[in-house]
């Protein structure tokens, strides 16, 4: 009753403040306030840093200013897409990402650099007097450009004090409606190095909300959860903004995901564990939003009884759930610490590994807890590098860089440039990493504990026309660059000599698109479109192709 008075209060509080002066802004779109995700949910390395806005699966929907502003900053980027930065006098700035145009004479200057730098890519920094914008005026068009995979608006909401991310939900409180509480959907149990036991074993284990059988366990143990929050009406789930775990009514944790810096985003790799969220912090883990009561959070099973966990779940308008489970206290042989165990990587000091002509440096602050590593080294006979099988298969999320050198046992090709450091999947998938050759070893900056080795790319990408009978009736130009190994790192086309513009307006297809333009490219006669194109071991591609447009 205590912590449901506490989330009320916590509300009241907000919407107390939004009636004193608190800036509320306008919906940045003309369509129903839907969202495909929210603030905060739990991405690889990172946290969704604002909100994803459904635009009804359609692009080029009209984006609105928020308030009275500026232009801030204007970006055409391959992992945002089409990018605009909004400042507002109410002390806020704003970050769409993912749209399919600017407007206006913003849309005349991007193109216009776009063409005198030769590059899709562009970043323009307006002074403030610039382009000032006014509460409901037209900025933008929606879209799906960059990293997307659907059409939606991504909205960032930056505190200009802090230059911090907020969570943008409650200045939109009054326009959504969601009367949905989150859910969970399973627990996950941790237990202590050489300090405790759950089910006779000391891995983390899941387990359903409802076992079939009473959880036993002995010692100082862990809680996680892996929870989703929903909406009205959609099928889509989101993170949840409050998790509070009490053991026999007392709190023992809380994390409330309602704002963050940029440097804490790596946190998220020590707070999560496969989707779950940990009710403990790791001794290395700073993140802000977590708290825990004492001793981080794990808790000491010690008596013969049942221990009565409690996790309230809430999001961002208040709607409240509540999860209850049982840990049976039975004592049982806890798993002393191997000599190998014992002399593990320590997380408040710089860590050093060394294994047959491999070696990692780790400064200090970049493990979130002591790690022992368990590795394994092999090779076949004509592989340029043993490989390295590290932390027993399982990768260990570093917050930050470590130095990674590999000695090479091969050299079949002279040029030191086609040789690259590559991270390995459980199942052997190879991953460009990059780094440089100097004095027999590839050396690179690596940001996990995990498998790599050295592979050799000399093989130059494949450069394959889509549909190139449409080119001239359709005036759009599309190709798809096939590399497997280094990835593409540099394309450039001209058009009969002249440069001509050509991006990836969406990254996740990675198609290469050039739209036509009669200012640029004359009609109605052949033409000659040259592309080169170049992958992260300086491997080249060029082609030439015939259109009549």
């Amino acid at each position: 009753m205590k912590t449901y008075c506490t989330i009320l209060l916590l509300f009241l509080c907000a919407s107390l403040r939004a009636q004193q002066g608190e800036p509320v802004f306008a919906p940045p779109l003309d369509v129903p306030m839907v969202f495909s995700g929210n603030f905060g949910e739990i991405r690889a390395n990172h946290f969704h840093g604002g909100l994803d806005f459904k635009t009804e699966g359609r692009t080029g929907l009209k984006v609105r200013a928020l308030a009275n502003g500026h232009i801030e900053r204007i970006r055409v980027t391959h992992g945002s897409g089409y990018v605009l930065h909004v400042a507002y006098d109410n002390g806020y700035t704003t970050i769409c990402r993912h749209l399919s145009a600017f407007v206006g004479d913003i849309a005349r200057r991007v193109e216009a650099l776009q063409y005198e730098q030769e590059s899709w890519e562009v970043d323009i920094e307006p002074s403030p007097d610039e382009y000032p914008v006014s509460s409901g005026q037209v900025i933008a068009l929606s879209g799906n450009t960059g990293y997307s995979f659907g059409p939606h608006l991504h909205l960032d909401v930056i505190e200009q004090a802090t230059g911090e991310s907020v969570d943008p939900l409650p200045f939109f409180r009054t326009h959504v409606r969601d009367h949905t509480p989150p859910r969970a959907l399973g627990i996950m149990l941790f237990s202590r190095r050489g300090g405790g036991v759950v089910q006779g074993k000391g891995v983390p284990q899941t387990f359903p909300l409802r076992p079939h059988k009473p959880v036993e366990a002995w010692g100082w143990i862990g809680m996680a959860i892996r929870a989703y929050d929903y909406m009205d009406g959609v099928h889509n789930h989101y993170g949840v903004h409050t998790v509070i775990l009490e053991m026999d009514g007392q709190e023992v944790f809380r994390s409330t995901v309602d704002r963050f810096s940029d440097d804490e985003n790596l946190y998220i790799n020590s707070w999560t564990e496969g989707g779950y969220m940990k009710s403990f912090i790791d001794p290395g883990n700073r993140l802000r939003m977590l708290r825990a009561t004492e001793n981080r959070g794990w808790v000491n099973i010690c008596e013969e009884r049942p221990y009565h966990f409690t996790y309230i779940l809430a999001d961002a308008l208040g709607n409240t759930s509540r999860v209850e489970f049982t840990v049976q206290g039975k004592p049982m042989p806890i798993p002393s610490l191997s000599l190998e165990e014992a002399n593990a990587l320590q997380w408040n000091a710089p860590a050093y590994f060394s294994a047959l002509g491999m070696h990692l440096a780790i400064p200090r602050g970049r493990l979130y807890k002591d790690e022992y590593v368990r590795y394994e080294v092999s090779a076949d006979s004509a592989d340029v590098a043993f490989t390295y099988r590290l932390a027993d298969g399982k990768n260990i999320p570093l917050h930050g860089y470590a130095q990674l050198s590999i000695g090479l046992r091969h050299h079949p090709v002279e040029d030191s440039t086609k040789y690259y450091i590559a991270t390995l999947s459980p199942r052997g998938k190879a991953s460009y990493v990059g780094g440089t050759y100097r004095n027999g070893a590839m050396h690179a900056r690596v940001r996990a504990i995990a498998s790599y080795t050295v592979k050799v790319d000399t093989t130059p990408p494949r450069i394959i026309p889509v549909r190139p009978n449409t080119w001239g009736r359709k005036g759009r130009i599309v190709l798809k660059v096939s590399e497997k190994q280094s990835g593409l790192v540099r394309y450039r086309a001209t058009i009969d000599g002249a440069y001509a513009l050509m991006g990836k307006p969406n990254s996740v297809n990675g198609l290469l698109v050039c739209e036509l333009d009669p200012r640029h490219v004359k009609r109605g006669r052949k033409h000659v479109l040259r592309v080169e194109v170049e992958d992260g071991c300086g491997n080249v591609s060029r082609e030439a192709y015939d259109f009549v447009w």
